[in-house]
């Protein structure tokens, strides 16, 4: 691991555990020493050292996932209609996930003759392209991810359970509200309220896009990798909650309750567009809207505060949408909330465990080189 300061990819001793890819020439010679000696014990600590800023901690809860799900499809493969083909999916997945992984590990470690080299720079100081290529799908891939989870609920909706579970949320709902949300909405309906809703439904996927962007561009790798964890973990809890509790969402449950379409402008064109190409029937609780948006705003709150009160009213607002716009029920809401602050609090011990992790990793590495010299 590089210890040495001034790398445009480097802020501090730490920072190869959210960089990936950043290794250095002792580090793997130390592994080669490690085969020859009986202490397999150090062997594994260095190898784990030397892997650890290929994989971060995003990634184990990814990898995470397609394995809980692939053991889920192996157990009720008889409620699948290709369980086969699914598992290759899901392997397949997995291994686009290591690939690239490695791939950009190897193009900042090819080069040994200078020492920009080793920083994860060019020899002229700079990043070569292929380096700034494999960089930025490292960090982006996260959200290509996230909709193939999404998307993929739609087969696996009825894994476990094959009735939908509808008729308890709606009688939750009636139970708290003395009213069939979506249904009583529906007086206040007009082209300029929807429009305004359907915008702020919209928003929801700015959000993550948003605060990325910004500790992407300011280099805030840890901050970076911190949000995407906890965006993961708290999707991964919602999917598969989904898969054990099929909901379909008023939309489907509900259909022909109310007396028409909710009409407005550019925006409910656009969500209407979405909708069409892209619903999955199913997966609508707890809300993966409001758990994504929710992590997210745990995330802003903690590494960009002032985009957390930016964010607040919108994400209020996007809330109450799901439900004006028949997307969901209030338990979707309620239980969204509860996934994405899960997913903060979980992402968080993963990146403070990781932290230790590569610190312990730093100092295991600084004994064993006085020890050499």
């Amino acid at each position: 691991m590089s210890r040495a300061s001034g790398s445009e990819y480097l802020r501090n001793e730490f920072a190869t555990g959210w960089q990936p890819g950043i290794s250095s020439p002792e580090g793997r010679a130390r592994v080669t020493v490690f085969d020859s000696q009986p202490n397999k014990t150090r062997a594994l600590r260095a190898g784990l050292a030397v892997a650890a800023p290929a994989y971060g901690p995003f990634e184990w809860v990814a990898l995470g996932y397609l394995a809980i799900t692939s053991a889920l499809i192996v157990i009720f493969a008889g409620n699948l209609a290709h369980p086969l083909r699914l598992l290759s999916v899901q392997g397949l997945v997995a291994l686009l996930i290591v690939a690239l992984c490695r791939a950009e590990a190897n193009v900042w470690t090819e080069e040994r003759t200078a020492p920009s080299a080793v920083l994860g720079a060019s020899r002229n100081g700079c990043p070569t392209f292929t380096q700034k290529f494999w960089h930025f799908w490292r960090h982006w891939y996260p959200h290509l991810f996230f909709l193939f989870c999404f998307e993929e609920l739609g087969v696996l909706v009825h894994l476990v359970s094959p009735r939908w579970q509808d008729a308890k949320l709606i009688a939750f709902d009636h139970w708290l509200t003395g009213v069939h949300p979506a249904i009583w909405l529906e007086q206040f309906a007009t082209p300029g309220r929807n429009e305004f809703m359907q915008f702020a439904y919209l928003t929801y996927f700015v959000y993550l896009v948003l605060l990325g962007g910004i500790l992407y561009y300011r280099k805030d790798w840890r901050g970076y990798w911190s949000v995407m964890t906890y965006s993961a973990v708290g999707y991964a809890i919602g999917y598969v909650v989904a898969i054990f509790f099929p909901i379909e969402s008023p939309w489907f449950a509900m259909a022909g309750s109310w007396h028409g379409e909710l009409h407005g402008g550019p925006c409910t064109a656009l969500i209407n567009f979405i909708e069409h190409y892209g619903r999955v029937r199913g997966a609508a609780f707890p809300s993966e809207h409001v758990a994504g948006s929710v992590a997210t705003l745990w995330g802003a709150w903690r590494h960009r505060r002032w985009l957390f009160w930016v964010m607040l009213p919108l994400v209020l607002c996007m809330c109450a949408s799901t439900v004006w716009g028949r997307y969901h029920y209030v338990a979707d809401i309620f239980a969204g909330m509860v996934t994405g602050t899960l997913g903060y609090v979980i992402g968080r011990w993963v990146m403070i465990c990781q932290e230790k992790i590569c610190g312990r990793a730093l100092k295991a590495e600084r004994a064993e080189s006085l020890v050499r010299h």
